[in-house]
């Protein structure tokens, strides 16, 4: 096993403009030394059907895949509606599937989101904590990293501009690879 922290980033959002994909990409810059950060895309993530559990579709075995290499994961979320976005509460069912199956079991993870609203995505990562219990993920808790009015902390490039977004983001990488390294040394 390497020293190095690898971490799995998905951003729970499919426009090729998202803010939380801008934000994953900020991450990618922000990530600590002894660590590296790779993404996953949920484009071609079917919507979840237990007829199709015995053969997994293609793009949902990559994504087990994914999780099972990566030593921990961030989660970068929006909120629609109060709650997660459904194209990555269906990726989270996918990767739990079939039972006795399940690719988050045992993860480190951190989340964090974008909002154009001015509370960011409270209640969002708040749901996602809570499946993430049942999931077995062991979650960091701090810093909360909730950015809201997104047109302000990003400029018309997608590059985060705000300092104290960035900072937070940091130091939730940080957090995360000591929290990975931590779980290591129980195992």
């Amino acid at each position: 096993m390497s020293d190095t922290v690898q971490i799995l980033g998905v951003a729970g959002s499919l426009r090729a403009g998202s803010y939380n994909r801008a934000a994953l990409r900020a991450a990618g810059s922000l990530v600590p030394a002894g660590a590296s950060l790779s993404t996953f895309g949920l484009e071609d993530i079917p919507p979840y059907n237990q007829d199709a559990e015995t053969t997994l579709p293609p793009a949902v075995s990559e994504l087990k895949r994914a999780i099972r290499q990566a030593d921990a994961v961030l989660l970068v979320t929006p909120e629609y509606n109060f709650s997660v976005p459904g194209v990555l509460k269906n990726a989270i069912d996918w990767a739990s599937r079939p039972a006795g199956d399940n690719a988050w079991e045992g993860k480190p993870a951190a989340i964090m989101g974008v909002s154009s609203g001015r509370f960011g995505t409270t209640r969002a990562q708040l749901h996602l904590r809570q499946v993430f219990v049942y999931l077995d993920v062991h979650c960091i808790n701090k810093p909360h990293v909730m950015i809201g009015s997104a047109a302000e902390a990003f400029d018309t490039e997608g590059t985060l501009r705000d300092e104290k977004a960035r900072e937070l983001i940091r130091q939730l990488l940080e957090n995360l690879v000591e929290w990975t390294r931590r779980l290591r040394a129980r195992h």
